[in-house]
């Protein structure tokens, strides 16, 4: 039976490391933003659409496409900005108690910060990329874009489930 509704309320303030993902992945989204609405104005009519697993352009589409990606990264983050908020919702293994919910909470709010910021470091990325194409000054993502965007989501978690073996 689910206990999470049960869990204490502990008010744990953001560590240095998560502050600094926050600035990292906020600026890089902002950054992203400004320059895709400074060069609006120049982009072709027909843009990448999609990218298959090499990295080449597979799709092109209209440069309208181009705007769904600031609003899936912004969704993602605040989303997961709010879960971020409530580590107590979050999924915790059987040995979860009072007396080692603090570390629980943090270890897996940092993990949830750092999976935040990732993911809108790679979206943003594919974004920018997508732009940069459709101006000409690149050919696509690279081939070493997908296992490395797979590496840096999975990561996060994988450091999270060896820490969190640990928490007696």
């Amino acid at each position: 039976m689910d206990q999470s509704w049960k869990r204490p309320k502990i008010n744990i303030p953001k560590t240095a490391s998560e502050k600094i993902w926050d600035i990292i992945g906020y600026c890089y989204f902002i950054g992203t933003i400004i320059f895709f609405i400074s060069v609006w104005s120049i982009l072709p009519d027909q843009v990448p659409g999609h990218y298959n697993g090499l990295g080449e352009v597979d799709r092109w589409g209209s440069k309208w496409e181009l705007i769904m990606l600031p609003i899936i990264s912004l969704f993602l983050l605040l989303m997961l900005q709010f879960l971020e908020r409530h580590p107590e919702w979050h999924n915790y293994p059987s040995r979860f108690n009072e007396s080692n919910a603090k570390a629980f909470y943090l270890l897996s709010r940092k993990m949830l910060n750092i999976e935040k910021n990732i993911c809108i470091l790679v979206l943003q990325t594919i974004h920018l990329e997508s732009i940069m194409v459709a101006l000409g000054r690149l050919n696509g993502l690279g081939v070493w874009f997908l296992p490395l965007a797979f590496v840096l989501v999975l990561l996060p978690i994988i450091v999270q489930i060896i820490k969190q073996r640990k928490i007696e």
